[in-house]
């Protein structure tokens, strides 16, 4: 059966996709004081975090609307996967549920499947990728859907950043000392809870030592590899994003490993040097 992937824009995508039409990404909307624009294809990465640096303005996101969503479930596919970020991070998942709701009371009744990544960017791009795969080997609707709620269940998410501010002031890290952390140079290693909340891990002195302590975490977490789809996220950290993709290399082996940096979204709360990493336990 014909498909379609829409994914919202905290999650990225490989360049060989962003043209695919099989993919839709949604765009959220970016705040930098009097600086506004969408996270879609003409995000300039440089530039915000140009002016997120230069601003006293914490940034903001707006997520989109649930018209956005419905016009993306009308096209011809007959099946529908929806990813989003994680419905106590942000609105996306809301909006995607209001937007099938409008759509079946405008158009009738269609095969769509709204997924709580229970993460952010490259988590959403882990269960985009495995709808794609899921549906590629011709599998039924129902059993997918089965499939996508099952590996985000058993989806981990880690991330070790330079900057909490941002996630901070937008109420993001309750169970994280931010202000500590900051004063301390103690770089936490961060993650996710059963219900996509940050949660931190563990922690060490420095961005190095944070890296290492993040994949010592991941180490003793994911104790079969082999079969794992490895991906890490970065903002404007690509060295970093390979030298830890190296030191995982030393300890273990892995069926696929991708590097993308950051799109807007994850932008803003990663902040310039940012780490995210997600696997499958």
């Amino acid at each position: 059966m014909s498909y379609k992937i829409v994914i919202d824009s905290c999650g990225e995508l490989p360049n060989e996709l962003k043209k695919d039409k099989r993919f839709e990404s949604v765009p959220l909307g970016l705040e930098v004081g009097d600086y506004s624009i969408m996270d879609d294809e003409s995000f300039d990465q440089a530039l915000f975090l140009k002016k997120v640096a230069e601003s006293p303005a914490c940034p903001k996101s707006s997520c989109p609307s649930p018209e956005k969503y419905m016009n993306a479930y009308h096209c011809e596919a007959e099946n529908v996967f929806v990813v989003t970020l994680s419905r106590n991070l942000s609105g996306s998942y809301n909006s995607a549920e209001l937007g099938k709701k409008l759509y079946m009371e405008t158009y009738g009744e269609k095969n769509i499947h709204i997924v709580d990544s229970e993460s952010a960017s490259g988590g959403e791009t882990q269960i985009a990728l495995l709808a794609m795969e899921l549906s590629d080997q011709g599998m039924a609707y129902d059993e997918i859907c089965k499939q996508l709620d099952e590996y985000r269940d058993n989806m981990k998410t880690y991330f070790v950043l330079d900057n909490l501010e941002t996630l901070r002031k937008n109420g993001r890290l309750t169970g994280v000392k931010a202000f500590v952390a900051s004063t301390l140079n103690i770089k936490p290693v961060m993650g996710t809870d059963g219900d996509g909340n940050i949660i931190q891990l563990s922690q060490a002195i420095g961005i190095k030592k944070g890296l290492k302590k993040m994949v010592e975490t991941i180490l003793n977490d994911i104790k079969f590899t082999d079969d794992k789809r490895l991906i890490i996220t970065h903002t404007n950290a690509l060295a970093r994003a390979e030298l830890v993709r190296d030191m995982l290399f030393e300890k273990a082996k892995f069926a696929d490993v991708i590097i993308m940096d950051t799109a807007g979204i994850s932008s803003m709360y990663a902040n310039n040097g940012g780490i995210i990493i997600t696997i499958r336990r």
